[in-house]
């Protein structure tokens, strides 16, 4: 098939493209992971060139196209980051923010800046992380959820750098926030901000300051809740704290559970993490045989690049 070509004349179908194209991805995000959603965002760019043309050549194409293609490009940068592509999932975020600079989007702009705080952190620049969060912000006070989100941003990247007391103070204050409920100021891509994504981002925050006692059953408690197929992070979290809290029966029941279905998590973040647990558990003199053999048969249950 021909490559189109960006020509202000594909605006009205670039809107229709872009708006499917986002649906079709985050269904696929949430119901089966990053993993299974990258074959689609591969075929998104090849269809929709415009994702990568000079953004000044996109001007005639006017707001609607270009809000569509920002927010498109968030959920492709978004779904590039859990599958471990960071590099491609910088280049998208920034991508997505000047599209949305383009058509004053300031909403998906937003989303992509906590997206690309989180992206900041995990690969190890806490400060970055820090200075992205707080661009968020704008003229006036941000819905109850979207403030929440910045602040639990915050403490993960203040909890990296050291801080202790801080980064909890910060997840009380997000918990306030959370309280406060929905508002029609909120941006529909609100949703995912809910009761498990505040506790397992508690809890997590708790396992960073190796505060295991309310790390556990924080996640604990977040891990039993439905929700998007990213959170199985939450549990590769709950698995790594309880083998550094030495809670070894735990530890083993929670892999005995996970393993089976291991090789279909969609989460390059996830797997990565429960590999580096696996291998630390193999590893650790005081575990205990059956759970170093459990630990290994999970390595193994794990996608070949995680493992």
């Amino acid at each position: 098939m021909t490559r189109p070509e960006p020509t202000a004349g594909r605006a009205p179908a670039v809107l229709t493209l872009a708006r499917d194209a986002v649906d079709r991805l985050v269904r696929l995000d949430v119901s089966r992971g990053a993993t299974a959603a990258l074959p689609a965002v591969r075929e998104t760019l090849r269809l929709i060139p415009e994702l990568a043309a000079d953004p000044d050549a996109l001007r005639p194409y006017g707001p609607d196209p270009l809000a569509a293609l920002a927010e498109l490009a968030e959920v492709a940068g978004w779904i590039l980051f859990d599958a471990g592509r960071y590099r491609q999932a910088h280049a998208m975020n920034a991508r997505s923010l000047t599209l949305a600079g383009l058509c004053g989007d300031r909403w998906t702009a937003r989303l992509t800046l906590l997206n690309h705080s989180m992206l900041a952190a995990h690969t190890g620049r806490a400060r970055t992380a820090l200075r992205v969060a707080a661009r968020v912000a704008g003229p006036r006070p941000l819905p109850a959820r979207v403030a929440g989100l910045v602040l639990i941003r915050q403490a993960h990247a203040l909890a990296l750098l050291g801080a202790d007391r801080e980064p909890l103070a910060l997840m009380d204050r997000a918990r306030s926030r959370f309280l406060d409920g929905l508002s029609r100021r909120d941006p529909r891509w609100a949703w995912w901000i809910d009761e498990a994504e505040l506790l397992g981002h508690h809890g997590w925050v708790h396992a960073r300051l190796r505060r295991w006692d309310r790390a556990v059953p924080l996640l604990q408690e977040a891990v039993t809740a439905p929700g998007p197929a990213y959170r199985h992070l939450f549990t590769a979290e709950l698995l790594s704290a309880l083998a550094r809290a030495g809670a070894w029966r735990e530890a083993l029941d929670l892999i005995t559970e996970l393993a089976p279905r291991a090789a279909a998590i969609g989460s390059v973040r996830t797997t990565e993490s429960l590999a580096r647990t696996a291998a630390r558990l193999r590893r650790s003199g005081a575990a205990p045989t059956s759970l170093r053999d459990a630990a290994q048969f999970l390595r193994e249950s794990l996608p070949a690049r995680a493992a």
